[in-house]
């Protein structure tokens, strides 16, 4: 598939990169002459310098014979313009738009094809508000995916010493939660996935994935870990547009506290927000921390625009006694090294981003993808068609389908109701859709051809 990104940022950089591995044939569209020669020697793509909603930029990356293009720019007007270029101009089938306005979330008629002509619009900054409210909502999990609606979920948690099932098999879950349904999707230990079977023992540090109904998560949590209280007061820390979103999120519910260095940006998050309480100073202030009982805070959220500013104040908030502290951090090694250690949870904003972005690029009929594991992992929401004869995969068994190495159907959604496949004897039908969990992205063409339909169907 011919690809076109416009912008060489966060975002755009680490679709780049997940799609190259792919082997798509990608080309970048940036201002900055310095970030385009860092992503050409990383990785085999074509680049071009210049602005993106110039029809002879564009015009110079290709856009004549693209199939696709993500205009994921920091400018919003940038974006909506590259759009409309490439439809009018270039008739470029998918355009998908990064827009930060929550204006023109709410007037989506401006985004359709008689105005700025966007297929699909994403919000980087609300993807992560969402996803920070369910690491809310479940304090223990290190990350939820929901699929069918949220009526199933599959959550990564941590397995630690003194959990029920920890030095135990995988057999004894089903003996311990009979009434649950429940599919582990992978284990990994010591940063590499391990093979799952019956008798595979539970070991305390590992991070577990399952999938089960949104009721259960709870249960099955318990089984890994004691499980915390839940979440009641927080500090965000940075008011800017994930901090505001957060803040307005969560604030009718629980005890909101915002830190903001800018007196300025206090002022304007004051008339914004309703019962959260914004002060203004440094979000690495011991004294303003201590003043404000960090202490005695259920979570503190740093998701200020500096990496370094984050990392700091999330490993004070922890080391004065913040009970789960969560940091915003683009760098892929600041992420990578304090994942897990006395910061809690690194969130990649361009990784939780990646996802929704992906579903338009994987082949057959995707519903829904989620990057985990920092975008070394995938979980596809696929719909199965066809018949036995048409289709390899309905009218099939589980066990009888030809999956590749590191993929596990852990879901099937069929006519609303959501089925985890803790047994490989189900049965996929036409119109189901099923959820495939990999451990190797690499695997990934190989289960969008699993679920291609032969010519006989058409």
């Amino acid at each position: 598939m011919k690809i076109l990104i416009l912008g060489a940022g966060q975002v755009g950089a680490s679709v780049a990169e997940s799609l190259v591995s792919e082997k798509n044939d990608v080309t970048v569209v940036d201002t900055s002459a310095e970030r385009l020669r860092d992503l050409a020697s990383r990785f085999n793509l074509r680049t071009v310098t210049g602005n993106a909603a110039h029809p002879e930029v564009l015009a110079d990356a290709g856009a004549a014979d693209t199939d696709m293009l993500f205009a994921v720019t920091a400018s919003d007007e940038t974006n909506l313009v590259a759009s409309k270029v490439g439809h009018a101009v270039f008739n470029i089938p998918t355009r998908i738009a990064r827009i930060r306005s929550t204006w023109f979330q709410s007037h989506p008629q401006l985004l359709e094809s008689d105005c700025f002509s966007v297929s699909h619009a994403i919000c980087p900054e609300q993807i992560v508000t969402e996803y920070i409210g369910k690491l809310i909502e479940f304090p223990e999990a290190l990350q939820v995916a929901e699929f069918a609606g949220g009526k199933i979920a599959l959550v990564a948690v941590r397995a630690v010493e003194g959990g029920p099932i920890v030095r135990h098999p995988l057999r004894d879950l089903e003996m311990r939660l009979p009434n649950t349904d429940v599919k582990v999707a992978a284990i990994y230990r010591h940063d590499r996935p391990m093979p799952l079977a019956p008798e595979t023992v539970v070991q305390a540090g590992d991070e577990v994935f399952f999938v089960a109904a949104a009721a259960d998560i709870r249960g099955v949590m318990a089984e890994m870990r004691q499980m915390d209280r839940p979440v009641g007061r927080v500090i965000i820390a940075g008011g800017g547009n994930i901090g505001l979103r957060l803040a307005r999120a969560l604030e009718d519910r629980l005890n909101v506290k915002v830190i903001e260095a800018s007196k300025r940006r206090c002022e304007f998050l004051a008339g914004q927000l309703g019962s959260a309480l914004v002060l203004n100073g440094d979000v690495s202030n011991e004294d303003l921390l201590g003043d404000e009982n960090v202490d005695d805070t259920d979570l503190f959220v740093a998701v200020t625009n500096d990496d370094e500013a984050n990392i700091m104040s999330a490993l004070l908030a922890k080391r004065m006694g913040a009970r789960r502290v969560i940091a915003l951090i683009n760098r892929r090694a600041y992420g990578d090294l304090m994942q897990g250690g006395q910061i809690d949870i690194a969130i990649s904003p361009a990784q939780a981003t990646l996802g929704s972005l992906l579903e338009h690029v994987r082949r057959g009929d995707v519903v829904a993808v989620h990057s985990v594991r920092r975008g070394r992992a995938e979980a596809l929401e696929l719909i199965a068609h066809g018949d036995r004869r048409t289709s390899r995969v309905v009218g099939r068994r589980i066990r009888e389908i030809d999956l590749p190495p590191g993929a596990t159907i852990v879901g099937i959604i069929r006519g609303g109701e959501a089925i985890v496949a803790e047994d490989d004897g189900h049965v996929i039908e036409a119109e189901d859709h099923v959820v495939v969990f990999l451990t190797q992205k690499r695997m990934i063409p190989k289960v969008e051809k699993l679920f291609e339909v032969g010519v006989g169907f058409f």
